[in-house]
């Protein structure tokens, strides 16, 4: 029994795509949409198997170049908004307690936060506003 050429590609795809669900590389799978197109060149075409190879090269190098740069330009772009801790670095608070670079408490969005000051030589006094630039744990880092 010999087994055609066009279910050799849909096994090809299908080892494709396993690996793209194991390794998360988005490439097998444009690899496995190839072996696909060639398994549909080979199984309504007929062709030789230069042919069947070059529809592969072809239609898995077309998504490669289209796709690939994309998907890199969605993954490096940052989110529209910050949520969490990174929404409150460059935010305005107001200190309730004195800050220097040991501590102090400030009240930024609306609750009471520990703080201290990045310059440990530098003190806030009860009143003052203050900018957070960062947050480590539970304390918020101002100046």
């Amino acid at each position: 029994m010999e087994i055609d050429a066009w279910v050799w590609w849909l096994v090809g795809a299908t080892g494709l795509g396993i690996g793209l669900v194991v390794t998360a590389m988005p490439e097998l799978g444009m690899l496995a949409v190839g072996a696909v197109a060639a398994s549909v060149t080979a199984g309504i075409f007929g062709g030789d198997a230069v042919f069947q190879v070059l529809v592969f090269v072809v239609v898995s190098s077309a998504l490669i170049a289209v796709v690939r740069p994309i998907a890199n330009r969605h993954r490096a772009q940052r989110p529209q908004y910050a949520t969490g801790v990174d929404a409150l670095k460059g935010k305005q608070a107001v200190v309730l307690e004195r800050v220097d670079g040991s501590g102090g408490r400030i009240k930024l969005a609306g609750e009471v936060w520990s703080a201290r000051a990045l310059d440990t030589g530098r003190t806030f006094e009860v009143g003052e506003e203050v900018d957070v630039v960062e947050i480590e744990g539970a304390t918020a880092i101002v100046m």
